[in-house]
């Protein structure tokens, strides 16, 4: 996937399933590091510790939701599991936030859905005036 959208630095983190810890290093990525994307991954579903989507979505400026439905369409081929996903994708500040399920292979797959959209995302969110048809 690096061919679609080459990083220029990468790095990650491990938390436990706390909002005010989550939230705290999604405001400092966004806002205080300015990373184009940030990626969660686990806490989208329906279990007790799952608080990823709640704790994410008040933060964003904007919600992607075109993203999270491509996300699950994709997912939906692959289980009928995908539907209790509650992915949540969306700008905060000059960052797209997506949120991905916790197994490695929901998130290639996820990733995989909106990938092609990502460059022209970026793009938008960093004011690229070009007309977008085409």
């Amino acid at each position: 996937m690096s061919e679609a959208l080459p990083l220029c630095h990468a790095q990650g983190f491990l938390l436990a399933d706390d909002a005010p810890s989550l939230r705290a290093l999604l405001l400092e990525l966004a806002l205080g590091q300015g990373y184009d994307i940030i990626c969660t991954s686990g806490g989208t579903g329906v279990g007790p510790r799952d608080i990823t989507p709640q704790t994410v979505a008040p933060l964003l400026d904007l919600e992607l939701p075109g993203f999270a439905t491509a996300m699950m369409l994709e997912s939906l081929k692959k289980t009928p599991h995908a539907a209790i996903s509650r992915a949540v994708c969306g700008v905060l500040g000059p960052s797209i936030v997506i949120t991905l399920p916790g197994s490695r292979k929901a998130v290639l797959e996820n990733l995989a859905a909106v990938l092609p959209a990502l460059p022209h995302a970026l793009d938008k969110l960093h004011g690229d005036p070009a007309d977008c048809g085409g």
